[in-house]
């Protein structure tokens, strides 16, 4: 469903959260909160698409139209935010022409890769002993995906891009080459889900938690003032955008909803600000503020757009705008 109408709305609304990102990024810049304004407004365009769909599947609406749209709109936010870090961001000294060369290598291998692993999948020998395994104490096809999660992120490291363009392509084709279409293996994506929210994704927040710099925040008023300025940033660059594009399609409430949610974010915005930081490119007070914000995001956006999805006239899970 990634084309047609849902792809040029989504598709419309992130150049214009790109835009407005770049300008408040600049406008902060001239007011002396920030101390590089790019490296801002690829963070602040960013959305946490684990969010999103935590949201859309808890309220019955992963389906829907209002759902679908959402989800490609915060998939094209979550993965230009990632390709943008890794061209003008990246650890690697090169120019960004030649990141540029190598991230078009790296998709290129990230192909070449899913469509062999795609063909090793149609040899009926190995599907069986696949099957066989993969509920056993082998766990085969969750071994696989880590073995094929932890190749992606070393190989990205190995060329000098972001780690996490690695454990998304990871994901990407996993997603692509196996959508277990005749249904024989459905534990398997709940299995990932459980690994996934039960145990890295709070091992990942824990560890940010942990590196928190709380004293850089509290250190001074202007640091701790930076932080509902933060916050109103994420909420202009995503939800003035969604809510223009989007209100013609799935109407003014859910639109409204949709500009809540896609401005959530945190994980994208704690890996980006230690990369900043670790860089020079950005303050310990700046990254602390903004590792707040998105914090502040995540615990109030969310409860907002499902308080307007749960007025909406219309029941939730009920038709779709198209029908």
């Amino acid at each position: 469903r990634l084309r047609g109408r849902l792809l040029r709305v989504a598709a419309t609304g992130f150049v214009l959260s790109l835009g407005i990102a770049l300008l408040l990024s600049f406008a902060l810049d001239a007011a002396g909160l920030v101390e590089t304004p790019l490296i801002v407004a690829v963070i602040v365009s960013s959305t946490g698409l684990g969010v999103v769909i935590a949201v859309l599947k808890d309220s019955g609406q992963i389906s829907s139209e209002f759902g679908q749209l959402l989800i490609v709109g915060a998939s094209l936010a979550d993965f230009g935010a990632i390709v943008l870090l890794t061209l003008l961001f990246s650890r690697d000294a090169s120019s960004p022409g030649a990141r540029a060369l190598l991230l078009g290598g790296f998709a290129l291998l990230a192909v070449v890769a899913g469509l062999a692993i795609a063909g090793a999948g149609r040899w009926s020998r190995l599907n069986r002993a696949l099957t066989s395994l993969q509920d056993t104490t082998a766990q085969i096809r969750v071994r696989g995906s880590m073995v094929l999660l932890m190749a992606f992120v070393a190989l990205a490291e190995t060329l000098g891009l972001e780690t996490i363009l690695g454990a998304f392509i990871a994901g990407a084709i996993l997603s692509a080459i196996d959508p277990d279409r005749m249904m024989t293996h459905p534990a398997f994506r709940q299995k990932l889900e459980a690994m996934g929210f039960g145990l890295f994704i709070p091992v990942f927040f824990v560890s940010s938690g942990l590196g928190f710099d709380l004293a850089s925040l509290t250190s001074s008023a202007s640091a701790l003032a930076r932080v509902p300025v933060f916050l109103g940033t994420l909420l202009l660059v995503h939800a003035v955008p969604v809510y223009l594009t989007a209100r013609g399609l799935v109407g003014s409430r859910r639109a409204m909803a949709a500009g809540l949610l896609e401005s959530t974010t945190l994980s994208f915005v704690v890996a980006t600000a230690a990369i900043g930081m670790e860089l020079g490119l950005l303050g310990r007070a700046t990254g602390a503020a903004l590792i707040a914000a998105g914090l502040l995001s995540v615990l109030l956006f969310p409860v907002m757009a499902t308080s307007l999805l749960g007025s909406d006239a219309e029941p939730v899970g009920g038709p779709t705008v198209a029908e």
